[in-house]
């Protein structure tokens, strides 16, 4: 049985101590364990938290393999200090029967570099038009939990209220992409002062406020749990305060990009600043750093969106939406929330590993680090300074808005149960 003895690591940010893995599991925590026969990592000064999950994360596979693979896109979660990703549901052919979600289980379980939980559609073919197998992909072994048709709204209400009738059954839940599609016909960017000098078509914030509305008031209706997919507007964090304020069962996530940009970055026409929601307001990127510290946004996803070269760099028209973000994650959420002052490390373990995990309903992630734990776990060097170069990125994509910026904090080591898929910030 391999033990790993890291010593002198910031648990959550707390006080400096060692933590010793053996096998799979954390064997003790304390101060001056026993270092005999173990590996050890002098890990002064970095943070240890507990290993990061991400609700959100396109891999591609199967069927865009020149974007992403389950193998690269879970390097590259790795890398970031993931040891799950939830995979969208958006593939070819789209994972809506227990075959497809299977199959993305399956190769997950190959690549052994995190766990890939599969999320099953929520309509046939993502059309919006026929529930698609639910209670199939849930009794698949990947034993599905989240449903989302992410890249297009469930725009019909009665098909939404459907599907959410229909997961209560398993404890289930339907992560909405809350996008009115007659509100966004031809839209290229944020609706606003921008997009009206440079004529691009705007993308309305109540585009995406109407539909959160009225999912919430859906899922209180008919007592089930929704996830709302890459919150971006300050008026969706009033509706989601709301609903919460009526307890009802509403959940949020946000993604790093709508932490740290802007639509001001459009300006270039560089279509890597090209996402879906787009990039918001000044006064939005505040409002969600506010929502996320307050509890109001449940966690942070990165909607990791690989595209390869050809779809990116081109005219801004004609450009994917989207954009590679497990690799960096961490990194803008330490710039936006922790090195403000808005969250501690802590905050940030609940947000990025907890909450996730717990929407979910993922077992053995986002757990506490302490003995009889599974030992996934992430170190970071919170004093690490550098500036982004996709060249290095394990994901097979390279759309990064970060290219070149300087980032804070590096991930040094991840364990997925106890054995060790990043050392020294590299693979291993």
């Amino acid at each position: 049985m391999s033990k790993i003895l890291i010593r002198g690591a910031k648990v959550l940010g707390g006080e400096p101590q060692d933590v010793l893995i053996e096998g799979q599991n954390i064997a003790a925590t304390g101060s001056g364990l026993d270092a005999e026969g173990a590996t050890v990592i002098e890990a002064a000064g970095q943070i240890l938290l507990p290993g990061l999950v991400d609700l959100h994360t396109h891999l591609r596979e199967p069927g865009r393999e020149d974007s992403e693979t389950v193998l690269t896109g879970t390097r590259a979660a790795a890398v970031g200090g993931f040891t799950a990703v939830h995979a969208m549901a958006n593939t070819f052919p789209v994972a809506d029967t227990a075959g497809v979600v299977e199959q993305v289980w399956r190769l997950g379980k190959e690549s052994g570099y995190c766990d890939v939980q599969p999320v099953g559609a929520v309509t046939v073919g993502l059309e919006g038009k026929q529930l698609a197998e639910l209670g199939a992909m849930h009794d698949s072994a990947a034993g599905v939990k989240v449903f989302s048709d992410d890249g297009k709204c469930v725009d019909d209400a009665v098909i939404m209220r459907r599907a959410l009738e229909y997961v209560k059954a398993f404890d289930g839940v339907v992560a909405q992409h809350a996008q009115e599609p007659r509100l966004t016909e031809g839209a290229q960017m944020n609706e606003g002062v921008v997009s009206a000098e440079l004529g691009l078509g705007g993308w309305p914030a109540v585009a995406e406020e109407s539909i959160i509305a009225r999912d919430v008031l859906l899922a209180a209706h008919v007592g089930s749990r929704v996830h709302i997919c890459h919150l971006s507007t300050a008026g969706s964090v009033e509706i989601v305060r709301w609903a919460k304020s009526k307890g009802w069962d509403v959940t949020a996530e946000v993604t790093p990009h709508h932490l740290l940009l802007t639509d001001e970055l459009v300006r270039t026409y560089n279509p890597v600043y090209k996402v879906n929601p787009p990039l918001r307001t000044e006064a939005d990127v505040m409002a969600l750093r506010e929502a996320l510290a307050d509890g109001t946004i449940d966690c942070v996803a990165t909607d990791h969106a690989p595209h390869p070269h050809e779809d990116k760099d081109c005219e801004w028209a004609a450009a994917a939406m989207g954009m590679v973000g497990l690799e960096t994650a961490l990194s803008v959420v330490q710039q936006t929330m922790v090195d403000t002052g808005l969250l501690d490390w802590a905050g940030v373990a609940d947000r990025m590993s907890l909450r996730p995990a717990a929407i979910g309903r993922l077992e053995g992630h986002g757990r506490p680090v302490s003995a009889g734990e599974p030992a996934n776990l992430t170190l970071v060097d919170p004093s690490y300074r550098g500036a982004v170069d996709p060249a290095g990125f394990a994901s097979r994509s390279r759309n990064t808005p970060y290219e070149g910026r300087e980032l804070p904090g590096r991930v040094t080591h991840t364990f997925l149960r106890g054995r060790a898929t990043v050392v020294d910030g590299k693979l291993a």
